[in-house]
């Protein structure tokens, strides 16, 4: 652990970026998800679903998940018990593995989806892309790949 002796603060530069970076995010987060709200999902409940569509037959291990959306076990199983309540996912036996339990998507659950995308996806235009420029984008998108490599490292 680093100790005040040995920590590499900022600089001034660094600073201003840290907190320009901390401010975006947490502002772009909390209105993409006030916006999901109305849709009524919240982020990671969207993003899961994201995640089961894009998978064969709708459906995915629930430790491949969690992985996926980077959140605990625990975190997974609270969000997919609301969400089997109200019908949009279901848990199922997998079948190559008895112990393995696999979250799929009901129709219930895509159709909620497909409302939602238009709203979600018209907020991260409207409130990333739409103020970068194509190369700002893949900056962008280099930066935080590096940043995600390290992390997943680590």
């Amino acid at each position: 652990m680093a100790d005040e002796a040995t920590t590499r603060w900022l600089d001034e530069r660094e600073q201003a970026v840290w907190r320009e970076f901390l401010v975006a995010t947490l502002m772009l987060w909390e209105r993409l998800a006030r916006e999901l709200a109305d849709a009524g999902l919240s982020m990671p409940e969207y993003e899961l679903l994201v995640r089961l569509s894009e998978a064969p037959g709708w459906q995915l291990r629930m430790s491949d998940l969690a992985g996926g959306l980077v959140s605990s076990r625990s975190r997974l199983t609270h969000t997919i018990g609301r969400m089997e309540a109200r019908g949009l996912v279901e848990r199922r036996a997998c079948p190559s593995d008895k112990r393995g339990v696999l979250a799929a998507m009901t129709e219930a659950g895509y159709q909620v989806l497909v409302d939602a995308a238009p709203t979600h996806v018209t907020g991260v235009r409207e409130h990333l892309f739409d103020h970068l420029t194509a190369e700002q984008v893949d900056s962008l998108g280099a930066a935080m790949g590096q940043v995600g490599r390290h992390l997943r490292e680590a």
